[in-house]
């Protein structure tokens, strides 16, 4: 069987996992598959570098031309990250004719016109699975799955270490900052962990999915984004006596033609599927019109779950006689301006006559409709107390602009913390 021809676009733990797969597991996929492959160049910044798996040297280039302008490699296989050069780079292999299987979740949000077009134009192939969740199959899922379905709501826990943060301060009670120091120390964070912290990552990732999910382009710029790093364990107490769990979630819906696509924390109820997913684990929630409700679970990073959904592109790939693209609408959406849903609302209240009835009035004169309140403390050394409470659905310019127009001499802002899953 002729085997077919792949470059590779770096060689770090992703690019190692994919040469380590191919080569302990490239027998058996000729073998179920039909399809067998070699690799002929992997574009490398230092030829001398220490790698985590022993990589063949005689393959090691640094020059980019060496994998991109070889007409016999058909296949190149992305594993730079970042926008560039790593986007460039795939727009020259896919203007080559040469199909481009990468994990690239940042070029492809920040790119996506311009790749995309170099793929249809060429009629290149374009495979990028394992951009979101790792080896957790959505992406193929919304464009091979669910095409009889409109799909009315994506919502995610599509960052392990922003869940790893949350399912720990859950579970101990612990700190923000104390169990990223962890995390950092067990390889789970980024010695800068902020495209996770603040949620950039999941961004970049829901930019892509909510794309597929809803036919037109969502631009990450047009994605709303709040990260973890001021949530506090009073607040996922404070949740949980509410029958509450605490995730980052990326959350996009479509109604009546508008888009709406956010990162923030969020609080879910313990009784949802999101909520029993812990750790450093990956899920994605999907509504649609036809099939219902589904949610796909698993490993959502590393090397070895990154490199399986990357293989498993390269196959696709190789067996596929005509590339084709998503369908996609030209253009950007329309992007939703507000939304509604149930607010979780702490703040920190004098503790004197008249205080509650003053908030709950704010509250009302906007349309903000209280579900349930707690108060904390008595009031008696501090003077203040604290007020939890939990609305019924409401518009989010709402509640921020009865939060805005509060005295601050009556209350103090804690935590805005919206809730999905919860009328």
């Amino acid at each position: 069987m002729e085997k077919i021809a792949i470059g590779f676009l770096g060689c770090g733990n992703i690019g190692c996992g994919v040469y380590k797969l191919l080569e302990s597991y490239g027998a058996q996929i000729e073998a179920n598959e039909g399809v067998a492959f070699d690799v002929r160049k992997i574009l490398v910044r230092s030829l001398g570098k220490k790698r985590a798996y022993d990589v063949d040297e005689r393959l090691l280039t640094d020059k980019p031309e060496d994998v991109l302008d070889d007409p016999d490699i058909a296949i190149v296989m992305e594993f730079m990250g970042g926008n560039e050069p790593a986007s460039s780079y795939m727009i020259r292999a896919l203007e080559h004719g040469k199909t481009v299987v990468t994990a690239n979740k940042m070029a492809l949000a920040s790119r996506w016109d311009e790749i995309v077009a170099a793929a249809r134009e060429h009629q290149s192939g374009l495979y990028y699975e394992a951009s979101v969740c790792g080896a957790v199959p959505i992406i193929r899922a919304i464009n091979d799955s669910l095409q009889a379905n409109r799909i009315t709501s994506v919502m995610g826990i599509i960052n392990g270490t922003t869940n790893y943060i949350l399912t720990r301060m859950s579970s101990e009670g612990a700190a923000y900052a104390d169990v990223l120091a962890d995390a950092q120390r067990l390889g789970l964070a980024e010695p800068d962990p902020t495209a996770d912290v603040e949620g950039y990552d999941a961004a970049y990732k829901l930019s892509i999915l909510s794309t597929l999910a809803f036919h037109k382009h969502v631009p990450v710029t047009s994605v709303y984004r709040e990260g973890i790093t001021n949530v506090t364990p009073l607040d996922v107490q404070c949740g949980k006596e509410f029958g509450l769990t605490l995730k980052l979630l990326a959350v996009a819906k479509e109604e009546d033609g508008v888009v709406q696509a956010r990162v923030h924390p969020t609080f879910v109820p313990n009784a949802h599927p999101l909520a029993s997913v812990n750790n450093a684990f990956n899920a994605v929630y999907v509504q649609g019109h036809a099939c219902g409700e589904m949610m796909f679970y698993g490993r959502g990073a590393g090397d070895m779950p990154t490199a399986s959904a990357l293989v498993s592109d390269l196959i696709k790939a190789a067996k596929t006689k005509r590339h084709t693209m998503p369908a996609v609408a030209a253009g950007d959406c329309v992007m939703a301006e507000d939304w509604h849903c149930v607010h979780f609302i702490r703040m920190q209240a004098k503790d004197q006559p008249g205080v509650l009835s003053y908030v709950c009035g704010k509250f009302a004169e906007h349309g903000v409709s209280i579900a349930s309140m707690v108060q904390k403390g008595e009031g008696e050394q501090s003077g203040s107390v604290q007020l939890i409470f939990l609305t019924h659905t409401a518009s989010e310019k709402a509640v921020r602009t009865a939060l805005g127009e509060m005295d601050s001499a009556m209350v103090i802002q804690g935590s805005v913390i919206r809730v999905e899953g919860k009328q």
